[in-house]
């Protein structure tokens, strides 16, 4: 047999990808299993953004390779885009970099960025690509704790305490998954000008900026961000198109240049009609979110039921496309997961998922139909 790579020994099969077997086997067997444990929307795009998809496909230059740095047009569209939403500035020519979906570019970054034995900064709890990147890179990872007391944000003092000096990289995520956590402005200035001091890279994963959140936030509408800071989007949950593989990196035009030259080495461009209808998304009106929200919201209040109806508490004023929810008198999240799937067939995800400080919580997805919630509530009774 042909031994593997020892990167290949550093990682574990992700977590969704193993239990959705699980799940697909239930379902196999007859279960009629209630998916609430995953973050891909159930709703379709505008039926504007398909048929932009659609009417594309007879260009004349729909089927050839594609530019490494995206269409143009859908670099100035995603300019336009975080100038009406964020009242950011950005230059479509050099500090814009659409990619396929923002995953692809945490490895893009990491390549980049980080030698073997170089460290980097991963929340706990946080997404967990964040850490399997940097071992497939051969990076070191420091976790930083993310709490409930501190409001799920960096306890920058207890940064400042660490050896630094091998750290090139630190990764936030706001609004935060799993939390919900919305970026507080003195904590982020605060690790602005940390990570500034300290020569260190500083990347916000900003997906779920429009998802229940009043006041969307970029890194770049805070003070001191241009020169240390890159920021990851994507269209999965804002346009619901996760399965399209839209994203892009904004930030300054030597970090892009940087990052293009990874990526210009992994593929050959995005194909031309999934760029004309994020092109359509990014033009989408205020309505459309404002549509999307009020279905989430509508969730939401049924899943809040539900993890109430479970003995679970949870913070109201969270955003986002998840409900983080904390067991209560100490039952373990993951025992409390399985059993919920084997006995009532209703799949959510444990906290340790996403870090040890995901131990005695869930997270409930709102990406399921308001008849599925409720469904999930009978059977929870």
């Amino acid at each position: 047999m042909i031994e593997v790579s020892n990167r290949l020994h550093t990682v574990k099969e992700y977590y969704f990808s193993k239990k959705l077997k699980e799940v697909r086997k239930l379902i196999s067997e007859g279960s009629q299993v209630i998916n609430l444990g995953i973050g891909s929307p159930d709703l379709p795009p505008n039926n504007s953004v398909i048929e932009a998809l659609k009417n594309s496909l007879l260009d004349l230059n729909a089927h050839k390779y594609q530019s490494y740095q995206g269409l143009p047009e859908l670099r100035y569209a995603i300019s336009n885009f975080y100038k009406r939403n964020y009242e950011v500035s950005l230059n479509p020519e050099n500090e814009i970099l659409p990619l396929m979906g923002s995953k692809e570019g945490i490895m893009h970054i990491s390549m980049a960025y980080l030698n073997e034995g170089d460290s980097v900064l991963i929340p706990n709890p946080g997404y967990p690509t964040y850490n399997s990147v940097a071992k497939l890179i051969g990076a070191n990872t420091i976790f930083y704790d993310l709490t409930a007391e501190n409001k799920w944000h960096p306890d920058i003092d207890k940064l400042q305490s660490q050896d630094l000096s091998k750290v090139k990289l630190m990764w936030i995520n706001y609004p935060h998954m799993p939390t919900g956590a919305v970026a507080d402005t003195k904590r982020i200035e605060s690790l602005i000008k940390f990570t500034s001091k300290h020569n260190i890279l500083l990347v916000n994963d900003n997906p779920y900026s429009f998802i229940l959140n009043d006041k969307p936030q970029s890194i770049f509408n805070f003070e001191g961000s241009n020169k240390c800071c890159l920021e990851l989007n994507s269209l999965s949950k804002t346009f619901n198109m996760s399965g399209w593989r839209v994203g892009m990196l904004s930030g300054a035009k030597s970090h892009i240049q940087n990052v293009l030259k990874v990526k210009s080495n992994m593929d050959s461009g995005m194909f031309y009609g999934v760029q004309k209808g994020a092109i359509e998304a990014l033009n989408t009106t205020s309505d459309w979110l404002n549509n999307l929200n009020q279905i989430y919201e509508k969730r939401r209040s049924l899943v809040w039921q539900l993890a109430s109806q479970l003995d679970c508490k949870y913070d109201n004023k969270a955003s986002g496309m998840f409900v983080w929810a904390k067991l209560l008198n100490g039952v373990d999240s993951e025992k409390f997961t399985d059993n919920l799937l084997n006995d009532k067939h209703i799949f959510v995800a444990p906290g340790t998922v996403f870090g040890s400080n995901g131990k005695g919580y869930v997270r409930f997805s709102l990406c399921a139909d308001e008849n599925i919630i409720n469904e999930a509530l009978k059977r929870t009774k």
